[in-house]
């Protein structure tokens, strides 16, 4: 267990790289409570988040959710979340653990009268991750069709529909008889979203956060599909491998969306937003690419990058990628290096050779 931005999480539990192969061919269960969940309502919810995010939001319907930097007047990025769509006054945002208080403060101090609310310590949030996950949840939930449910949409339920088939049926009976008289309380809902991050197909469930028996409940089911519990450290593999950056080591507020792999989340045809002038700008001085060692070493966050023997940006994440079986990475460098290029990383006071990858993305599901 370690000690994450406040909260006592697991890193592994059967073991890292154990765990990150099953969630390629099985299915892996996380526990993601620990980032912030914030609800935005109100008549202006929607032009508030317009402002705030760099992302379209207008493009979003009812039950989408969507990808986007959070920038500041300088074009960095204050954090990447993202933005779930109930209905045109109800959001729910999504923000990483560290930038919680952060997140709140700034959105909050650009509401005129949007009522934005932290339910992150009310409400549990897991993710079911892997090929096998569609399996696990409609196993759970036997009348709905989730292979319709497109990515970063999402559906809310009632809790106590949860685990009526696939379970012993005096288990299940206990359950229902447990909340009976709740299903009209938000404590009932359970909110089901196509969205994760590991590279995989899978599913975020948002439950309310006394029903922590969903998380045992989805074990019992995924039994048969051969679910694993997983930590820390398999998700942050896992993410590498697939190309998805870390808030604090890949970026931060001196990063602008233009210098990581994010131009596409940036509508600058849209009505102006914090941060719209300097995007269109500020020069782009570095730029954040993938990179695999060429010998049996690990680079990692801080380690500098040489071109010519001359220190020339650094890593901004490395580690062993189980599925390609090589060291892979994420370096922010100057602008004038290519993928393809063969470039030296200072590791422990040795040089060891890497060469600059065609894509930040290592992995692709078929």
């Amino acid at each position: 267990m370690i000690n994450f931005h406040g909260w006592n999480m697991p890193l592994q539990y059967s073991g890292i790289i154990e765990e990150h192969v099953n969630t390629r061919h099985n299915v892996s269960l996380f526990d993601v409570s620990h980032m912030g969940r914030f609800e935005v309502q109100g008549d202006d919810a929607s032009d508030l988040l317009q402002m705030l995010l760099t992302n379209d939001v207008s493009k979003l319907d009812n039950n989408q959710a969507m990808y986007s930097p959070l920038c500041n007047c300088d074009g960095g990025i204050v954090d990447d979340v993202i933005i779930y769509r109930i209905n045109n006054e109800k959001f729910l945002l999504v923000v990483n653990a560290s930038n919680r208080t952060k997140d709140f403060l700034w959105v909050s101090s650009h509401s005129k009268s949007s009522i934005i609310k932290d339910i992150s310590d009310t409400t549990a949030l897991v993710a079911l991750q892997g090929p096998r996950a569609i399996d696990v949840l409609e196993s759970a939930l036997p009348l709905l069709k989730l292979a319709s449910l497109k990515p970063f949409s999402f559906i809310r339920v009632n809790i106590l529909d949860f685990g009526q088939e696939g379970l012993d049926k005096i288990e299940t009976e206990k359950w229902r008889k447990e909340t009976q008289g709740k299903q009209e309380d938000e404590k009932s809902e359970l909110v089901i979203s196509r969205t994760g991050y590991t590279g995989e197909d899978g599913f975020e469930l948002f439950f309310d956060s006394s029903r922590i028996d969903i998380w045992e409940k989805l074990m019992q089911i995924g039994t048969a599909f051969n679910i694993k519990p997983a930590g820390l450290g398999a998700r942050d593999t896992l993410r590498l491998e697939a190309g998805f950056m870390l808030y604090g080591s890949d970026m931060d507020e001196t990063t602008t969306p233009m210098e990581v792999p994010l131009k596409w989340t940036v509508k600058l045809e849209k009505p102006a937003f914090i941060g719209k002038q300097a995007l269109m700008t500020r020069p782009i001085t570095r730029k954040l690419l993938g990179f695999e060692v060429s010998e049996r070493r690990i680079a990692r966050h801080g380690n500098t990058i040489l071109i010519d023997g001359q220190p020339s940006g650094y890593v901004t994440s490395g580690n062993y990628s189980p599925t390609l079986k090589k060291s892979i990475g994420f370096c922010l460098v100057t602008p004038k290096v290519s993928p393809g290029q063969v470039i030296e990383i200072d590791i422990g006071g040795k040089k060891y050779k890497a060469t600059i990858s065609s894509s930040t993305r290592f992995y692709k599901r078929k």
